[in-house]
């Protein structure tokens, strides 16, 4: 039985558009840096979203069908509630190694922890001079870098102070600072949790 028909938009690529199978595709986002794409079940959804521009940040899933990148930097997010006690860490994507690591927030998103990892993550590169990717498993982590602005719905108060302070941090230096990084999204479902995950699903 044949599967269901598939648009694919392309916005970053070797030609932009959409597509109406994976095969053109791939052709224009393969080993091409920082392509970005994704499908959709409907040509009208596809012409949307090429028209109102790139709405995610991360390749689709049925892309990320090869291995992920081991000389990379992978983040992840600790936490006990959601909000509640976040922590994050970066880890060598080939050996799990410790990169750096904030021992912890009081009162937090799962989110927030995840945007600030991958921002942990680009400073660390950059001063290393180091070009290679982040991996993030957080679809709106990746997309609020990506945009340079943390949109999160968590209230500012006494006890969430400590974490906008740091979220405000790292966006005064993403506005300030350029990379080379690219920032990915990890595959969970084809490779398993993220090399930096807590264990604590």
């Amino acid at each position: 039985m044949a599967g269901k028909k598939k648009y694919y938009v392309v916005w970053k690529g070797r030609q932009t558009g959409i597509y109406d199978n994976w095969a053109d595709c791939e052709k224009q986002v393969k080993g091409y840096a920082g392509a970005s794409f994704k499908s959709f079940k409907t040509k009208e959804e596809a012409t949307n979203a090429l028209e109102n521009g790139e709405t995610s940040a991360v390749s689709n899933s049925e892309t990320e069908r090869s291995s992920y990148i081991e000389n990379s930097v992978s983040v992840d997010v600790g936490s006990h509630g959601n909000p509640g006690f976040v922590e994050y860490k970066g880890v060598y994507t080939k050996n799990g190694e410790v990169l750096f690591s904030h021992p912890g927030i009081q009162k937090g998103t799962n989110n927030l922890g995840e945007f600030l990892a991958i921002v942990h993550a680009l400073q660390y590169l950059t001063e290393k001079k180091s070009d290679i990717p982040v991996y993030s498993d957080s679809d709106t982590a990746i997309i609020w870098v990506k945009k340079g602005k943390a949109n999160s719905s968590l209230k500012r108060t006494e006890e969430t102070e400590e974490i906008w302070s740091l979220v405000e941090k790292a966006e005064k230096w993403l506005k300030h600072n350029s990379w080379n990084n690219r920032i990915l999204k990890w595959n969970t479902k084809a490779w398993g949790e993220i090399k930096a995950d807590y264990g604590r699903k």
